[in-house]
């Protein structure tokens, strides 16, 4: 049996970005077979796509450049797998791109993930220093409900800057650890600026492949 896999770059923006991850796993498996791509499926009682998402996406925020992979039983060219993935693609849900991988070629994995909100004006007063104190630091413990113990969010956080009222950061992610971006909001005092009306946006997710 042919394996074919295929790496798509995509977005999820508008009201799709208040859906959960299994959602948007639903919303491609649709999405590929209306579009009569041929799906590998996995093994077992249940058989499912072979699909992976890298870094699922929170509930609530944009990305403007997702990536997932998916294995087809037929090679296809990435521009016949393009078209008929746009010819059925729902709003707020746009393919970037789609690349053929090589045979053999190991699974996207993630190194970090760039962040952006706008800013409120009432909550931008002093925040240039918040951040400046913030990358000072040579550690900041966070306590999460799940952990016994507190990690490091600094060594994580390679970027943090405010730029014409909006924020953006870069955080490093891993297999055994990895920074939430509302974390980095919590240690600036920005904890409840999504109450104003502020929506994250995931811009970048950088992978090594």
């Amino acid at each position: 049996m042919v394996r074919q896999r295929v790496r798509i770059r995509f977005c999820k923006q508008g009201d799709l970005r208040l859906i959960g991850h299994r959602d948007l796993m639903r919303c491609f498996e649709r999405m590929a077979r209306r579009a009569g791509l041929p799906l590998a499926m996995s093994q077992g009682f249940h058989p499912k796509p072979r699909m992976t998402f890298p870094l699922a996406l929170a509930v609530g925020i944009e990305g403007t450049n997702e990536v997932m992979e998916l294995e087809l039983t037929e090679s296809l060219s990435a521009e016949e797998v393009t078209g008929r993935l746009r010819s059925q693609t729902p709003p707020g849900l746009t393919i970037r791109s789609v690349e053929v991988l090589p045979q053999g070629g190991k699974k996207a994995e993630v190194r970090s993930v760039c962040y952006q909100m706008p800013i409120p004006s009432p909550c931008r007063d002093g925040l240039p220093e918040k951040i400046d104190q913030l990358l000072a630091r040579a550690s900041h413990p966070v306590q999460r409900p799940n952990r016994t113990t507190p990690f490091d969010l600094r060594p994580l956080l390679q970027e943090l800057a405010l730029r014409e009222g909006v924020l953006s950061m870069r955080l490093r992610t891993g297999r055994q650890q990895s920074a939430r971006p509302s974390e980095v909001l919590e240690a600036l005092g920005l904890a409840a600026v999504e109450l104003q009306g502020a929506h994250l946006r995931r811009t970048a997710v950088e992978i090594d492949a």
